[in-house]
């Protein structure tokens, strides 16, 4: 999702006659049959999770959106993901998901790495960006984080060598890291963005790090046109809570991504606010960003305070991806009015409202 707008965007807020609604614009012409309402999955999840995908339902259902949900239940203690859930997702190309809870040990593996290896969703991309009327320690954060998503400390190859001594593999190969590396840079230039950095561990992890960096350098030479650099994961974090408007779009092996993900989702705003997905070639899977352990909160499901923010805009992104721009730039365009209004804002945000009252503020705020 482009964000290079935002510093404007916040410059024009302050003027007494700017105007949030969309202009019209000619310039997108839909092929025939465009306009046919999509199947999309629908996997509620978790925690939290039904209560903001509830939250899309109604906001896309008060927008008419040509598009229709298959929901099906799915949970983190499944053994795997049932197989006409797989079958779902393959023939409609697209799912929105709530989170899945992992359980923690006991040999139960995750249902969303499962997700992500059967239909090869190898990028992950989340948007941490500043939000116009949010107040935040640091301004100007617009921050793309591209992460591996199959292999890495993620590939699950772990064993007991003798008792006491468990060894657990990081697997990184060439063409994982070339098609992650190309993405970033596709991204970057389809997307106007300047600069992409890749984060690294191969002053220790020389072999597997550095064929990611060597992966990286090779496909930078294919985009002169943007710049590239490189960084050491622990500098990078230090970094990111310090100068976080120094970066723009990263690109990094899967365990490292999750850790900046969800840092700089804390540095723009929180981790209620940020929107993500998961790509591969022919499917997409669009949830939260970034979740940092809140899918499982007891207090928030029982109060029905869980933020709807993220999921809202991991759907505008869904909009787009599916060709629908105008309904992604009204949806978007209603959620920024009520953050930046601060009338109608989660705990998280510093705000007391629940879930069904964001939601319908965002409906009231569609033009």
């Amino acid at each position: 999702m482009a964000r290079r707008s935002i510093p404007l965007l916040r410059q024009l807020w302050t003027l007494p006659s700017f105007n949030l609604t969309p202009t019209r614009s000619v310039t997108y012409m839909p092929r025939p049959g465009d306009g046919a309402p999509r199947a999309v999955t629908l996997i509620p999840g978790d925690g939290i999770g039904p209560l903001v995908t509830g939250a899309v339902e109604q906001v896309m259902e008060a927008m008419h959106a040509p598009l229709y949900f298959e929901r099906y239940e799915v949970h983190g203690d499944m053994e795997r993901v049932p197989e006409e859930v797989i079958q779902s997702i393959k023939k409609n190309k697209v799912c929105l998901k709530g989170g899945l809870a992992t359980p923690m040990g006991g040999g139960v593996s995750s249902l969303n790495v499962q997700l992500r290896r059967e239909l090869d969703l190898y990028a992950s991309l989340v948007n941490c960006f500043n939000l116009p009327g949010l107040p935040t320690r640091h301004q100007d954060v617009d921050i793309v984080v591209i992460r591996e998503n199959t292999e890495g400390e993620y590939s699950g190859l772990e064993h007991e060598v003798v008792p006491g001594v468990v060894e657990s593999l990081k697997l990184i190969t060439k063409f994982c890291s070339e098609r992650i590396a190309k993405y970033a840079f596709e991204y970057a230039y389809l997307n106007n963005r300047k600069k992409v950095t890749a984060v690294h561990k191969a002053n220790i992890m020389k072999l597997a790090d550095g064929l990611f960096l060597e992966s990286c350098r090779e496909v930078s030479t294919k985009y002169p046109g943007i710049k590239y650099n490189e960084i050491i994961v622990d500098n990078c974090c230090m970094q990111l809570v310090s100068k976080p408007e120094q970066f723009d779009v990263m690109v990094t092996p899967n365990l490292y991504g999750n850790l900046i993900a969800n840092t700089a989702a804390g540095i723009a705003g929180g981790t209620g606010v940020m929107p993500g997905g998961n790509v591969g070639a022919d499917h997409a899977v669009f949830e939260q960003g970034a979740s940092a352990g809140n899918v499982g909160n007891v207090n928030l499901v029982e109060q029905k305070k869980a933020n709807p923010v993220a999921l809202l805009l991991s759907s505008a992104m869904m909009l787009r991806h599916l060709q629908f721009p105008s309904f992604a730039d009204r949806l978007e365009t209603a959620v920024e009015q009520v953050i930046s209004d601060g009338k109608y804002r989660t705990k998280d945000l510093g705000g007391t409202s629940t879930t069904q009252e964001v939601i319908d503020a965002v409906i009231a705020a569609l033009d």
